[in-house]
């Protein structure tokens, strides 16, 4: 290869420093038969780097259930997960993180993840109906945390607002664990026609390689590296790695991107996100078993005298890879010319099998495709694991060594200051969660986020969940935990789960305690699904969530975000969370037990965080979810709300909220008041119906084997609790609605 320019000598120090190990460079060397120049071994960094590879991972990311009869498209197979919705349409679903370049720059780490998942869906020829998120911060009293909320959730509602694509849900959390590592995780939920989608790939030699979009500039190169290593105390040195957003210019694609494909010119199309072109073109190319011949004088850039190297690892937002099918050249550069977008011919499929890459006449990268992406020549690997140390001495605690608070009215008002039971309003007023005027929550909440088809009598119902103390308390249940919430929470809201993606948080994987939690997580996420019938459709590995302070390294607490998607068939199925009318019964579905195990409760009481996982049985859960979709479809529920954080009590208080009701409850039961009050034990819903139909309800439960029990009734007074009473719930709204903001504003 004698015209390969050696822009720079390498070796293993270098590879290093770009984040390869010694034997990787090894291979590399094995795969070309000879030295890398620079150029290349960064590309192979970033293709070969966690964020793209998942090299640390697939092993048993393959473990999950990955195929379903709603199912169109299988795990891997395209930018997104898809599956069918009836009447011709299908749902295209994803989730992906973005934390370490939130935690350096909060705004625009977090608009450009949001960009970035959204384009993952219209890339396919989905247009976005809908965006969730799932975020983690730090203890809220610290100053850097409270800069990091503002700027993240700025970022997230002003792109997502410029964009038009409504925010209809997701969840907050608070713990020390994240105080410099903060997660953030987006979803995008999109509808197309069946049979209308575009994949991701590049069929076709001789077939034009177009660049659509924005220009390309140096913000993001080794983006992908970067989200593959540790948070130091010098990691805002790799500002340039962060992303630079653009929603005005991103709204201009999308409805391009969704043109350009009605006129039948794109062979494929793939999003440049992580890796930038380096990504789009391998993976296009190895998908079809195909090459390109790419010419990066054509790329347009934003600043003068770009290296190779910068163009191809560039991870400059709102610019998308199209292949076009030769001789329709002209109706694709019309669409973008329309919309006031570069669209560039860049270069060409060809029949090489290899990326080849010019720049100046000469050729500086000549790489084969398949060797650089998953599933081709890209490492796996199966990382040692070791059971955490923690985990025995969590095993050790005893509710009986807890003394119950004197005061349990007192300590409820305390629990609802809690930032994790609190009121998130300070942070989705930001978002607008009513564009396209098809979210139909917000008068009527509900546990699952819905958004209406229109011209159906269809809805899409979405959550996102994941208590991650759950998990770090013992990583196979607290992940069955993560799913199993997820699906009850769509039950609750009259709608059948379908499918999961999932965004995988964790820790360094060469941690043997950390890759113990990874795999233990996987194996409690793939009973979990099988159970519940939804099958994993794809997602995201986010490793080396962890800060290194000191010398000392901790990693954040395992956050398996599990995001779920379930089809409700009748919008008259929809059942809200409030309490609605005086004098309706309330009754409890499942048991109340002995169990604090890991409750807000607990650690925010009691300052205990060292306590195994709440009680959880997985047949017990699609019993109970089974039986909530029956009842909700035989119309005999008026309320559904289930039991999670802050257990019973909080659930009661909350269905009281929207409409400002109150309770008598009379539980009769032999438990320790703190934990039938606010206990977490796992498969509980509150529901709430006409007296005339309390019967028929229990001897429903009985029937599938579910305790039930009738509570009391819903009042327009005080909220009572076996003789105790808690006052008006106007106190607690009030409690509730004022603890971010007095944080935050």
């Amino acid at each position: 290869m004698e015209n390969i320019v050696s822009n720079k000598t390498t070796d293993a120090s270098i590879a290093a420093k770009l984040g390869l190990q010694a034997d990787e460079f090894e291979k590399i060397k094995s795969i070309l038969g000879r030295t890398p120049n620079f150029t290349e071994l960064s590309v192979f960094s970033v293709m070969w780097s966690e964020h793209c590879s998942y090299k640390n991972s697939i092993t048993y990311l393959k473990t999950l259930p990955r195929s379903g009869s709603a199912l169109l498209v299988e795990a891997g197979e395209e930018n997104a997960g898809l599956v069918d919705i009836g009447d011709g349409m299908a749902c295209a679903f994803k989730i992906e993180s973005h934390n370490h370049p939130s935690a350096i720059e909060p705004y625009q780490g977090a608009a450009t993840g949001v960009g970035g998942i959204h384009r993952d869906i219209f890339t396919m020829g989905a247009r976005p109906i809908a965006a969730l998120n799932s975020l983690r911060f730090g203890d809220l009293k610290e100053a850097h945390t409270q800069h990091l909320v503002k700027g993240v959730v700025k970022g997230i509602g002003d792109y997502g607002n410029c964009l038009g694509v409504p925010t209809i849900g997701g969840e907050t959390y608070f713990n020390e664990c994240y105080n410099q590592n903060i997660l953030v995780n987006a979803m995008s939920i999109g509808t197309v026609k069946v049979g209308h989608t575009v994949s991701a790939a590049a069929d076709g030699p001789g077939n034009p390689v177009f660049i659509v979009g924005s220009a390309t500039g140096k913000d993001g190169i080794h983006g992908a590296t970067f989200a593959s290593a540790d948070l130091t105390e010098d990691s805002a040195d790799d500002l340039p790695a962060v992303q630079v957003g653009d929603p005005f210019q991103e709204k201009l694609l999308l409805e391009a991107s969704l043109e350009a494909i009605q006129t039948g010119a794109i062979v494929g199309m793939q999003d440049m996100g992580a890796a930038g072109i380096s990504c789009s073109t391998s993976e296009m190319s190895a998908k079809s078993g195909t090459g390109m011949r790419i010419d990066l004088n054509k790329v347009p850039t934003r600043q003068a005298d770009m290296e190779p190297f910068e163009i191809l690892l560039s991870e400059s937002q709102e610019r998308m890879l199209i292949v076009c099918k030769k001789g329709m050249e002209a109706d694709l550069e019309a669409v973008f010319d329309k919309w006031d977008l570069e669209c560039e011919i860049i270069g060409e499929v060809t029949d090489t099998k290899k990326l080849e890459f010019y720049f100046n006449g000469e050729l500086v990268v000549d790489i084969p495709s398949h060797d650089l992406v998953l599933g081709g020549g890209a490492p796996i690997y199966d990382r040692e694991f070791k059971q955490a140390a923690y985990y025995d001495e969590l095993q050790s605690f005893s509710i009986d060594n807890i003394e119950q608070p004197k005061d349990l009215v007192q300590t409820a008002r305390d629990l609802m200051a809690s930032p994790n039971l609190s009121s998130k309003r300070w942070i989705y007023r930001q978002y607008d969660s009513m564009v396209r005027t098809n979210s139909m929550h917000t008068n009527e909440p509900s546990d699952g986020f819905l958004v209406r088809l229109k011209g159906t009598e269809k809805a899409i119902v979405a959550s996102v969940d994941c208590n991650a103390s759950y998990v770090y308390a013992d990583p196979y249940i607290g992940t069955m935990i993560a799913v199993a919430e997820a699906a009850r929470n769509i039950a609750c809201t009259g709608a059948k789960p379908l499918a999961v993606t999932n965004c995988l948080n964790f820790g360094n994987p060469y941690n043997p305690e950390v890759y113990w939690q990874f795999v233990n997580a996987i194996k409690g996420m793939g009973e979990a699904c099988r159970k519940f019938e939804t099958p994993v459709t794809g997602g995201n590995v986010s490793f080396y969530n962890q800060t290194q302070i000191n010398q000392t390294v901790e990693p954040v607490h395992p956050t398996p975000t599990i995001g779920m998607i379930g089809l409700m068939e009748n919008l008259d199925h929809q059942t809200g969370l409030s309490f609605k009318e005086a004098g309706d019964s309330i009754i409890l579905l499942g048991t109340n037990r002995n169990d604090i195990n890991q409750s807000e409760y607990l650690k925010h009481i009691h300052n205990e965080a060292k306590s195994p996982v709440p009680y959880f049985d997985l047949a017990e859960e699609a019993r109970l979810q089974n039986l909530i979709l029956s009842l909700i479809s035989a119309h005999k529920v008026i309320s559904a709300h289930d039991v999670s954080e802050g257990g019973l009590f909080f659930c009661l208080v909350e269905a009281c909220m929207n409409n400002e009701l109150g309770f008598e409850v009379n539980a009769e039961s032999e438990l320790r008041k703190d934990a039938l009050l606010f206990g977490e034990a796992q498969s509980r819903i509150v529901i709430s119906c006409k007296k005339e139909n309390v019967a028929s309800i229990l001897q429903t439960a009985n029937s599938m084997d579910i305790e039930a029990k009738e509570l009391g009734l819903v009042t327009n007074e005080t909220m009572k609790f076996d003789e105790m009473d808690f006052g008006h719930v106007s106190d607690f709204i009030n409690i509730f609605e004022h603890t971010l903001p007095s944080y935050l504003d």
